[in-house]
């Protein structure tokens, strides 16, 4: 029995009407023939002919590029980047609006997702549907905030530096991006030539005047030498264990926030916008409130920045446990808290290390997962530890709304949701939602 051949159908071009924002930087659109189209590069209410990137006759959805733009919205503007629109940098996915339409898309983004996974509306969650910029970034329109303190760059076969396109392995190469930190442009990395290297990620902390960069070289290729326009430390990723080691220079940066230096080992997470650290740490703290001699779990906590800022609330009564499963961002997050006696880090992951620390009850909770989310073992097991209030930081409202209907599952209700663009230009978002049990809300 033979099987019939599937048809591609990239390349395939339909005139069509934009319909709402979707999930993941596009905004959904159907064809005459009912076909569901998510197109990037377009805005709700255009008109636009859109160009199949990815898709066969029998799948359920295609992706495709708004190539000619029929109707424009109000909305639009002409990308400021020479390097983003269809088929090219994948970095960004709003170049072409304006900023607050840029917010107000991310944020029917997010109530979408909240009724959808969680049935809440943005009233029950305690949420007036804005997205707030970052200080600083709140700009004209064909103006972009230079926030990315830590850029990745993909290096072509010729050893050109360049930034991935869309869902795909291939390299835009560039000479300059918009969105990077001024720190980090300053460093010069698109200017040279980076033979036998795979990526090359530049970090420039927005704590400190420290500038790093972390080559990634292909199978067998040897270290170049590296000369850039500012001083660097130099690190370089080990192609057997994929872990990441000192060639000069200090092995980490240092970053502020809370009015504390943290330092950040290569592969420790901090949050990539210069403002990120400080304004999620005060939504977490205005919204938990802790009190002298309270006791609190600070769960995939990094470096260490929500324990810190905890264990300086609750006082020498009090008590923090944070759980990281990255061994050098727990080196780093013991070092940085080495002045607070009553704050313990343990390395593992949260669903198996919380269950072995026979805690029983909390105070407080933060929780900033990865962008997978917390789940519902561990949604469940927070639930039973009867905190007075649950702290979570998310960067995917999907998997947020997931948890959040998992904790009301278990007798929490969302108190308040604040959501922040910290990631101006791209799709991403990130939100902080204060639970309480349910029936202190009644």
């Amino acid at each position: 029995m033979q099987n019939t051949p599937v048809s591609s159908l990239v390349g395939e071009e339909y005139e069509v009407e934009v319909g709402p924002v979707a999930h993941g930087g596009h905004c959904i659109a159907r064809t005459d023939e009912g076909r569901v189209l998510f197109v990037r590069h377009a805005l709700p209410g255009e008109k636009v002919v859109a160009r199949v990137t990815e898709g066969e006759e029998t799948s359920r959805f295609l992706r495709a590029d708004a190539v000619t733009v029929l109707e424009p919205s109000k909305d639009r503007v002409e990308a400021p980047c020479p390097f983003a629109g269809p088929g090219r940098c994948g970095g960004c996915d709003w170049q072409h609006a304006k900023p607050g339409a840029q917010r107000r898309l991310k944020g029917e983004v997010v109530a979408e997702q909240l009724q959808r996974l969680a049935g809440l509306t943005p009233e029950e969650a305690g949420w007036d549907g804005t997205v707030m910029p970052a200080e600083g970034d709140k700009l004209p329109a064909g103006e972009v905030p230079q926030w990315r303190t830590r850029v990745q760059y993909a290096i072509d076969a010729e050893g050109r530096a360049g930034l991935r396109k869309h869902r795909s392995h291939d390299v835009e190469v560039i000479d300059h991006c918009m969105i990077a930190a001024q720190g980090v442009s300053e460093l010069g990395v698109e200017k040279r030539t980076w033979e036998g290297m795979a990526s090359v990620e530049a970090i420039a902390a927005s704590g400190s005047n420290d500038r790093q960069v972390v080559l990634t070289p292909r199978p067998g290729a040897r270290l170049p030498l590296v000369e850039l326009d500012k001083p660097v430390s130099v690190m370089r990723v080990d192609e057997k264990d994929g872990g990441v080691h000192r060639v000069h220079g200090r092995a980490f940066v240092r970053e502020r926030a809370d009015d504390r230096t943290h330092r950040v080992g290569s592969g420790g997470f901090w949050q990539i916008h210069p403002k990120a650290a400080d304004t999620l740490m005060k939504a977490v703290m205005q919204g938990l409130l802790p009190r002298k001699g309270d006791t609190a779990l600070d769960l995939y906590c990094g470096v260490g920045l929500f324990a810190g800022a905890l264990a300086d609330r609750v006082g020498d009564q009090g008590a923090v446990l944070g759980i990281e499963s990255g061994k050098r961002a727990v080196e780093d997050a013991r070092h940085n808290l080495a002045d607070f006696p009553r704050v313990r880090i343990e390395q593992g992951k949260v669903e198996s290390v919380l269950p072995r620390t026979g805690i029983t009850e909390v105070d407080l909770i933060v929780l900033d997962p990865p962008r997978a989310g917390a789940g519902k073992q561990t949604v469940h097991h927070l639930a039973t530890l009867g905190a007075r209030r649950i702290a979570y930081v998310a960067c995917d409202p999907a998997a947020l709304a997931r948890d959040l209907g998992y904790f009301r599952e278990r007798g929490y209700r969302v108190r308040t949701l604040r959501v922040f663009d910290l990631f101006p230009m791209t799709h991403h978002v990130e939100c902080v939602a204060i639970l309480e049990p349910a029936a202190k809300g009644l």
